[in-house]
């Protein structure tokens, strides 16, 4: 498995958990991605992803969007799209 470096995580939100991801590649729901810092290691497949609180299906290099996580991430993580 091959990963792509897609963006980097700008925000975190503990209620509800939401990581906000300034995007420097593509992304699509259904895309599994992985999240890597100092402290934070985790896959994560994108079952929804937001645009100022609108659902959107893709997202591109320069959108801020927000995205559902399992647990906290820190604000520079590195976000990765995995791809086969």
């Amino acid at each position: 498995m091959a990963e792509v470096e897609i963006g980097l995580i700008v925000d975190f939100f503990a209620r509800p958990v939401v990581a906000a991801v300034e995007l420097t590649g593509e992304l699509k729901v259904g895309d599994k991605i992985h999240i890597k810092g100092h402290t934070t290691d985790m896959e994560v497949v994108v079952d929804s992803m937001q645009i100022h609180n609108q659902s959107v299906p893709t997202a591109k290099a320069g959108d801020a969007i927000g995205i559902k996580v399992s647990d906290k991430v820190r604000h520079g993580d590195k976000v990765y799209k995995v791809v086969d």
